[in-house]
């Protein structure tokens, strides 16, 4: 079997499990058991202890999300690095995208976060690309999303405590991300190929997809924002006063970004946080603060999130204030 032909073998299989009914059902009824579990003990964990930041060292809690905002920037030119040279947007409009994105996770359930990238993005003057290589570009940063995890979740399968069960999450993490790099350099090949370019989706793909140098400048930049995500967490597991072990956040970050890339889920902050604090809990770490944990890495990666849109939406309404001034 040739490597197109596993490829597509590879998607359609994908695609399959996403759409059946019964997986659907299967993947409601364990995440809204993990979700109730978690509300239950959040509340009663609030009700004893108090807010999670309270006792918390400020000035590591404005480090960590000072990396969170960094990770963001990192994330948003990577994301411009997919488009087409006379397409790219700019990279301020991709930032207020992902950051809207995770504020609205907190209500909006999983997979919804895609919805209001392409509609925050949209809203941007600096957007030239279409709406269908917009949707292109998200699909590929999820893929290379999955290939920059795939070293953290080995270093953390590695390194850290755990339990067989989450050592072969991690493995699964890994192996998808390795999956997830070969479908991004595969598909600028796809294109080239002369029997599949009498397809108009394909020629399509030729002219919208990033090149191989691209999506490695991508892969890079991702990684890093990752990274300094990882690093973030793990500034924040100090600052609680959680643990002091880089494994850890390692496993915590693998944790919430898999639940996050789950095709049906209730509400996407809640699921993170419900996923974190499970493998946190398994890894050794007492309920209540991995839940506490939890809730308060979420509520600081959104905090972050806002104030790139905030920043972000200054930034382009300053520009078309500009414009106007010198059409006036």
């Amino acid at each position: 079997m040739t490597l197109t032909q596993t490829t597509a073998a590879v998607l359609v299989r994908l695609r399959r499990a996403q759409t059946s009914r019964r997986t659907r059902a299967l993947l409601h009824a364990a995440f809204a058991a993990v979700v109730a579990a978690v509300s239950t003990l959040t509340i009663r964990h609030f009700v004893e202890s108090g807010w999670p930041l309270g006792d918390a060292d400020a000035l590591a809690v404005g480090i960590a999300g000072g990396l969170f905002l960094v990770a963001y920037g990192f994330k948003a030119v990577g994301w411009r690095a997919v488009f087409a040279a006379g397409e790219r947007p700019g990279s301020h409009a991709l930032a207020a995208a992902a950051g809207a994105a995770c504020v609205t996770g907190v209500a909006l359930p999983g997979r919804f976060d895609d919805v209001v990238r392409v509609a925050v993005a949209r809203r941007f003057g600096c957007m030239r690309a279409g709406l269908g290589t917009l949707v292109l570009s998200i699909v590929v940063v999820g893929f290379i999303d999955s290939a920059a995890l795939a070293p953290l979740a080995s270093i953390a399968a590695g390194l850290a405590e755990t339990p067989p069960g989450v050592r072969a999450g991690l493995a699964l993490v890994a192996a998808a991300g390795v999956g997830a790099a070969v479908i991004v350099v595969a598909l600028p090949r796809l294109t080239i190929s002369r029997r599949l370019r009498q397809f108009r989706l394909v020629r399509w793909l030729a002219a919208n997809a990033a090149c191989t140098r691209d999506a490695s400048k991508a892969w890079l930049l991702i990684s890093t924002s990752w990274s300094l995500r990882a690093l973030a967490v793990y500034v924040l597991l100090g600052a609680l006063g959680v643990s002091g072990s880089f494994a850890i956040a390692l496993l915590f970050l693998c944790a919430t970004a898999a639940s996050a890339a789950l095709p049906v889920a209730p509400a996407g902050a809640a699921t993170q946080a419900g996923a974190g604090a499970a493998v946190l809990a398994l890894s050794g770490i007492e309920t209540s603060e991995a839940i506490a944990f939890a809730i308060a890495a979420q509520a600081l990666l959104v905090v972050a999130g806002a104030a790139v849109v905030v920043a972000a939406g200054a930034w382009e309404a300053g520009k078309r204030l500009g414009v106007a001034s010198l059409a006036g």
